[in-house]
């Protein structure tokens, strides 16, 4: 399928091939009629992405905060390398969008009023075929059409506004910004049965505004919009502003404040400067509140991804109801979007939309995407044929980026390699060091196809897929790397090990015991006739200074005391890390880190852990302590509620009347050891490149794992019983 992204670094806006998205628990898949480009919004993203560095940074300035935090923590070279990568990910853009329902879960959909064929809007991007929430979706009625109903994301955003001023019959309202946004708020306030007055730098949007009912005031003109809307409001000051203006002045907000009477409403549903003038608000009481998109449920990952409804009673209009009331206006005639189509594109012309909005002279409003005609076939309950929605190349959910290598490079022992996950780890982290090895690249699986072909594309991969299960079907793959969300991490090594593929799991292993017994069930039967690597991402052991530090203590015969002291920093709540059922929480997720790296330098298993977490907050504030079957002791103490400015990680080893220091995995120090010389390194090693080199030279020679299996076992184990 096609589909249009943004590359945030060059600025290019492009149609590429993309697999189609696979189906997730609580979405649906629609095969796209008609988007609608928010020109304004994406016009900001376009104009982003061509501006400079310098440019992207002042725009920004929360961002360049954070940046600056890393360099701190992690150093300049980590810091570069992560905001290149992010700069360097593609953005799908659009959000307004109307299709036809090709695939669901059946109980969901009944839950929902939809079944297969169902026309609905939603806020898919622009793309042939869309994975979207079934709680952000909403049935179209027959009498509206496609090009209608392409608005009814963007309108509902108005709507959001509105609900937030809470109008009532007869009161006034201003709306600063006549672009399409604009258009649909006031004709929806006047719904309401406010009189509205419109202000714009524009004419010809004014024009439109006072064809749908309202008075305007024309900047462009000379019109004074605080006179205006004195006069407007018979002198008392306007009940409410809505502004839906894009601008980095703190002019429109300082301006609303000025026309609104005492205890008068002002929220903000486009973006402005916000350095509020207190005396503004202080002298009139007035009330400021920014909207959030299309209402309640957005952004919430148990709205969103896991299809929770807020109860009825007490959430009337969740973003999902206000779309459906949207639609319900268009139906009855009351918001009319028809006259706001300014412009009409096939899709495969996408890119000379976008060249429209960045180009100034040509006036442009709605500019409608049209995909491919025999998509729009009727179904029998509205009146057409009983036809399936006909499916073309969105079938496909792989797409194929290079030809496969021939001659010499093929050896029997080459690790045929398939990544399946493509966040933040595997661009930044797994995939440059995976490609500088010699192996051969063949595909890279990723949830929405997006983020893989991109990466795929960038490392040389052969194919970039949305289907899992091509890849344990596949004959010649013979190593998988999984670096996705932890719950499914279980899943994947069992389904790898079956198929008698060598596999590469980032932490942790898995986030259950019955887990962890079945994988250890699979390995054993699979060592019955061919036995595949099994590899577990504990990095830190195979880091040089860990590397040095091992091979001091294994010349002491007595025990160790070891400190790792961690800086975790805080994690959101929301974060999926946090959620139990999908991160497991932190211990379990990073925390088995340091467990393994203290099992390590010990040499022998562990006899005894126990965990003491700090009393307020989420449970990822805890000291662990361990003691190992020779008599050493460690303790990690993982915690959250530190400074950034403290190192991130630190370890100390007590052994023998000596000890040993590791800052930050950069410098080691030894106290006591005679011709020492300390390890200094200029940037961080933790690890990774020797790992992924030991695992791949394990698979290429046929040589035992580079961890051993039991030693993976018992750390999961631990580090499952510490969290039960």
């Amino acid at each position: 399928m096609k589909q249009i992204l943004q590359n945030v670094n060059s600025g290019k806006t492009e149609l590429v091939e993309e697999p189609r998205p696979r189906l997730k628990a609580g979405h649906l898949i629609v095969e796209t009629n008609v988007s609608l480009i928010s020109a304004g919004t994406e016009r900001m993203l376009v104009e982003f992405g061509k501006a400079g560095y310098i440019a992207k940074a002042k725009s920004q300035p929360d961002k360049v905060k954070q940046v600056i935090e890393k360099i701190r923590s992690d150093g300049l070279g980590p810091t570069i390398r992560a905001v290149r990568s992010k700069l360097d990910q593609p953005i799908p853009l659009g959000y307004s969008s109307v299709g036809r329902i090709i695939e669901a879960d059946g109980s969901a959909l009944k839950a929902h009023g939809l079944k297969i064929g169902d026309r609905a809007a939603n806020n898919g991007p622009h793309a042939e075929v869309v994975c979207v929430p079934m709680n952000l979706c909403a049935k179209v009625p027959k009498s509206v059409s496609d090009e209608e109903a392409a608005f009814t994301v963007a309108a509902a955003v108005g709507l959001q506004g509105i609900r937030l001023a809470q109008p009532t019959l007869g009161e006034t309202f201003v709306v600063t910004g006549l672009g399409l946004i604009g258009q649909l708020a006031l004709q929806l306030l006047m719904a309401h049965g406010c009189r509205v007055l419109g202000i714009d730098m524009d004419k010809g949007k004014c024009e439109l505004a006072r064809y749908f009912g309202a008075q305007t005031v024309d900047l462009s003109s000379g019109g004074e919009a605080i006179e205006a809307a004195m006069s407007f409001s018979k002198g008392r000051g306007v009940d409410g502003v809505l502004i839906t203006a894009a601008t980095r002045s703190n002019e429109p907000v300082h301006q609303a404040a000025q026309m609104c009477r005492n205890r008068g409403r002002i929220v903000l549903v486009g973006v402005t400067g916000l350095e509020l003038s207190r005396a503004d608000f202080y002298e009139k009481e007035l009330s400021f509140q920014v909207s959030c998109s299309y209402g309640p449920g957005r952004y919430d990952p148990e709205y969103e991804e896991k299809d929770h409804d807020y109860p009825f009673g007490f959430v009337r209009w969740t973003a999902k109801r206000n779309f459906e009331a949207v639609l319900d206006m268009m139906a009855a005639g009351k918001l009319n979007v028809k006259p706001l189509i300014t412009h009409e594109f096939p899709f495969e012309a996408a890119e000379k939309a976008y060249q429209l909005i960045s180009r100034e002279g040509e006036p442009y409003l709605g500019i409608l995407l049209k995909y491919e005609g025999d998509r729009r076939e009727e179904t029998e309950e509205e009146g057409g044929t009983a036809k399936s929605p006909q499916i073309t190349q969105s079938d496909h959910k792989t797409v194929q980026l290079k030809e496969r290598p021939q001659g010499q490079f093929l050896k029997p022992q080459t690790p045929v390699v398939a990544v399946v996950g493509a966040g933040n780890f595997a661009g930044q982290m797994l995939l440059p060091l995976v490609a500088r090895n010699q192996v051969r690249l063949k595909s890279i699986v990723s949830e929405s196809g997006v983020r893989g072909t991109h990466l795929g594309k960038k490392f040389g991969f052969e194919q970039s897929t949305t289907d899992v299960e091509t890849i344990f079907k596949d004959p010649e793959i013979n190593t998988v790397f999984v670096v996705t969300r932890h719950d499914s991490h279980a899943q994947l090594v069992l389904q790898a090990l079956n198929a008698g593929k060598h596999v590469f799991v980032e932490k942790p292993l898995c986030l259950k015991m019955e887990e962890l017994e079945k994988i250890q069930e699979c390995h054993e039967l699979s060592a019955i006739s061919y036995q595949p690597i099994l590899m577990v991402g504990f990095n830190r052991r195979f880091a040089p200074h860990v590397l040095k530090m091992k091979s001091l203590l294994d010349a002491l015969k007595e025990p160790k005391s070891m400190i790792m002291t961690v800086n975790a920093g805080v994690v959101p709540q929301e974060h999926w890390t946090q959620d139990q059922a999908v991160g497991g929480g932190r211990i379990i997720g990073e925390a088995c880190h340091f467990i393994d790296l203290l099992r390590f330098l010990a040499g022998c298993p562990i006899s005894l852990a126990r965990i003491n977490t700090l009393g307020a907050g989420t449970g990822d504030t805890a000291s662990i302590e361990l003691q190992f079957e020779d008599g050493s002791i460690g303790t990690v103490h993982y915690f959250s509620n530190g400074s950034k400015t403290f190192p991130k990680e630190r370890l100390e080893v007590f052994a023998g009347g000596r000890i040993l220091r590791l800052e930050n995995f950069r410098t080691l120090r030894a106290y006591g050891w005679n011709r020492f010389v300390p390890m200094k390194s200029w940037r961080q090693d933790k690890g990774h490149r020797a790992e992924v080199e030991a695992f791949l030279a394990a698979v290429k020679e046929g040589e035992p794992a580079p961890i051993p299996f039991e030693e993976i076992v018992e750390v999961t184990r631990v580090t499952l019983n510490l969290s039960s």
